[in-house]
């Protein structure tokens, strides 16, 4: 049987394909795409190709929807289950998985699940059996599907202590800037600056409760936020952009002994400067984390199938699986936050 699948052939070059249906393993599972969620790492790829994804490769990572098929060594599913899916697990025996360092497991990116712009996609025995969880009746498919990005935001912050009364400075306000956002408030944090660019971008992050919005870059923003703390600076600032001048500012705009989170990626061989004395004298830490671990996502699936976090508000709109270059195109204009893909 066939099925519609997207396929990046080269960066800027998307193909709709005609493709076999996969089958599943022994131990794994076929999904029948309902949502399929636009990211930024998606864009990026789009653009200009990624490490970890081999050209030509089949598209696409956030995703939920229903079991299509299972293996005959699969117990516990059946066909029909709506499932919401984290597209990675590590091996549980590694070096790092013994240290519950998993989201360093070689094997997480190497067997990451590709290929929810599409109809179909096969989940292996291992993520099947790990990141895997039947989706709630009263939750939304395009919801449910932010359950991976969901997790690394979750990681990130498990990587801290963040009291309820820190001031938090989160750079940028795409999709990962405003879950942090979003997750904060849920733990308790009140006080979310959020330094945005433009103002539709300044507006998401007005309208998911950001205490204050600072606009003019992250090099202009210094005196608002100074003003905003008594002088100190920020408790912790959250770097989501991935751009390395706001990764090399972000440690100046954290108070004496506050914690710099250099969350966005920037690409492979960057590099950064510091001012050594802010980070010894000063005693700023900058920690910098990756992925997420089967913990993280079992809190992640626990907040989304709680129905108390509302994050289904980053999704700007839903459209049909042919219109996947539009809505990646609508991304890079800043016209939209993600956009659920309907197959």
């Amino acid at each position: 049987m066939r099925m519609r699948s997207w396929v990046l052939v080269e960066p800027g070059r998307l193909e709709l394909r005609e493709l076999e249906r996969p089958e599943p393993q022994a131990d794994g599972m076929v999904v029948r795409v309902r949502r399929a969620l636009t990211c930024g790492t998606d864009l990026k790829t789009f653009l200009r190709g990624h490490p970890k994804f081999p050209l030509p490769t089949v598209f696409g990572h956030e995703f939920a929807g229903e079991v299509s098929a299972v293996g005959g060594a699969v117990t516990g599913w059946r066909e029909g289950e709506p499932v919401m899916v984290a597209p990675t697990a590590p091996c549980g025996s590694c070096y790092w998985c013994e240290r519950r360092q998993e989201n360093l497991c070689p094997q997480v990116m190497a067997t990451m699940v590709l290929g929810a712009y599409a109809e179909y996609v096969a989940v292996p025995g291992h993520v099947a059996r790990t990141n895997v969880y039947r989706k709630p009746e009263g939750l939304d498919f395009a919801e449910a599907a932010l359950l991976e990005p969901l997790s690394c935001v979750v990681h990130a912050q498990n990587q801290i202590a963040i009291r309820p009364d820190d001031t938090v400075l989160l750079v940028g306000a795409g999709a990962f800037a405003l879950l942090h956002l979003l997750l904060l408030r849920a733990r308790g944090v009140e006080r979310g600056l959020v330094v945005a660019r433009g103002e539709r971008r300044a507006q998401w992050a007005r309208g998911l409760g950001a205490e204050a919005v600072l606009t003019g870059g992250v090099e202009a923003c210094g005196e608002a936020l100074r003003s905003a703390t008594d002088g100190r600076g920020a408790d912790v600032v959250v770097e989501c952009t991935g751009q390395l001048a706001v990764w090399e500012h972000a440690p100046s705009l954290c108070r004496i002994g506050g914690t710099a989170m250099l969350f966005g990626g920037c690409p492979a061989g960057s590099r950064v400067a510091f001012d050594t004395g802010r980070l010894h004298y000063d005693q700023v830490r900058i920690v910098s984390p990756f992925h997420f671990t089967p913990r993280d996502v079992r809190q992640a699936y626990e907040l989304l199938a709680g129905g108390s976090l509302g994050a289904q508000r980053i999704i700007s709109g839903q459209l049909p699986l042919a219109e996947l270059p539009a809505a990646l195109q609508r991304l890079r204009e800043g016209d939209g936050c993600k956009f659920a893909i309907v197959p």
